[in-house]
């Protein structure tokens, strides 16, 4: 193996990923929040999802670089999701809630990635204007017409609402800064803000949910929305845009957690350089 150059990618870098992914997903959620209550008040804006805001970043000063930098802050927050979810990074334990958690985690890899894609084509020029619920609709007509795929839409619905019960449960418990390094006098400013956006993403979840299971039931992929669709559901109840303001101000809440999530959340990266002379160790053996 002499003379083969190794990449150092260990702990720190890890860590320093992740940090900027959360940073980097934060930032997404307040442009979110913030359009969408413009958009409640009456003062423009757009009840949007992350791809929404996505392109309203780009068209501001500036726009190229900064969704370019957003896109590798999510690449690195997808990352780091997956390895918290494979290597048990949080010692979540192999029980079954750990394992239901480090699967969701896994699974919020691949939606982050797919949102880091997104904005890496915006910030080159090649995003497409085909909003994300198409997208959605577009999978799920596929999905239905397999065998079986009533029921696996109508078990991701389940899935995401599963996942909006989780988020306002810990929103009640009010444990959303056990695992930031801060001391008791900060954690009382910052755990409102963390209870405030999980309840608002428990609410998006709930309704996000529903609309798969809908699908599922009337075997329609048209009922499948997003977060933009959750947005006109609360927006076309009886005082509406008050909870359209409330859930939206939420999201803004859960972007502003996600920065402070940045700074001072505690993250046990693995040594992955370990890892990595493990395999070279296995390699000299064969070679």
């Amino acid at each position: 193996m002499a003379g083969l150059t190794r990449f150092h990618f260990g702990r720190n870098t890890l860590e320093r990923l992740a940090r900027f992914g959360y940073g980097a997903r934060g930032a997404v959620y307040c442009v979110v929040g913030a359009l969408a209550v413009l958009a409640a008040i009456g003062r423009g804006g757009q009840a949007g999802d992350s791809k929404s805001a996505l392109r309203t970043v780009l068209g501001g000063p500036f726009g190229a670089w900064i969704v370019g930098l957003i896109a590798l802050g999510l690449f690195g927050f997808a990352l780091w999701r997956l390895i918290e979810g494979v290597t048990d990074a949080d010692n979540r334990g192999s029980g079954l809630k750990g394992l239901v958690v480090r699967a969701a985690h896994v699974g919020s890899a691949a939606i982050y990635s797919g949102l880091a894609v997104t904005a890496a084509s915006l910030a080159l020029g090649l995003g497409r204007h085909r909003g994300s619920q198409d997208g959605m609709q577009d999978w799920t007509a596929w999905l239905l017409s397999k065998p079986l795929g009533l029921w696996l839409v109508g078990l991701i619905g389940l899935g995401v609402m599963g996942g909006g019960i989780a988020f306002l449960l810990k929103a009640w418990k009010g444990d959303v800064t056990e695992r930031l390094a801060l001391d008791a006098a900060a954690c009382r400013w910052a755990k409102p803000i963390g209870r405030f956006g999980y309840a608002a993403r428990g609410i998006a979840f709930l309704l996000i949910g529903g609309f798969f299971v809908a699908a599922a039931w009337h075997q329609a992929s048209s009922e499948v929305k997003g977060l933009a669709g959750a947005f006109a559901a609360l927006r076309a109840q009886p005082y509406g845009w008050v909870l359209l303001a409330l859930v939206a101000a939420g999201h803004f809440a859960f972007g502003a957690f996600g920065l402070i999530q940045a700074r001072f959340r505690r993250i046990d990266a693995p040594d992955l350089d370990k890892a990595d002379d493990a395999v070279a160790r296995v390699v000299r053996s064969v070679t």
